[in-house]
């Protein structure tokens, strides 16, 4: 349950060349390293760390992203000046926004909680920080053992 605190909390963000940026209102809903193949492409990274909100607690300024359907049912966001990647938002979480951690101005401020779609990781990358794995989501079933 969030307090009245959790709501006065603002994670401001912005792409490499500062013409894309953002405030996201409030803690995020959750906060996961990602491993599936898209969001691998997406970033040239081996994996990609999000922290969903809902979309209207997410106000952007300066330049207006730029908007692509990268598969069925899902949008990726990107700066068009300087290609930064800013955000994910699928219809399977309807009214939510998944916002690039490495964009915030004070990434150390959410951690990340789970690892996602670990059945897609890439085999040479060994993670020991104890966090819960799910082959998928959450949703999706438990975490593997």
């Amino acid at each position: 349950m969030s307090s009245s605190l959790d709501r006065l909390v603002e994670h401001r963000g912005r792409c490499l060349c500062g013409a894309v940026q953002f405030v996201a209102r409030g803690a995020p809903r959750w906060v996961a390293h990602c491993h599936c193949d898209s969001c691998r492409r997406a970033t040239s990274a081996p994996l990609a760390t999000y922290a969903g909100f809902a979309t209207e607690d997410v106000i952007w300024s300066g330049q207006a992203r730029t908007r692509f359907s990268s598969s069925p049912g899902v949008e990726r966001s990107f700066c068009a000046r300087c290609g930064s990647p800013l955000s994910f938002a699928g219809e399977r979480w309807p009214g939510e926004i998944h916002l690039f951690v490495a964009s915030f101005e004070n990434p150390a401020s959410v951690s990340p909680e789970v690892h996602v779609h670990v059945g897609e990781q890439l085999s040479w990358l060994h993670l020991g920080d104890g966090l819960p794995r799910f082959a998928t989501t959450p949703r999706d079933g438990p975490p593997l053992p």
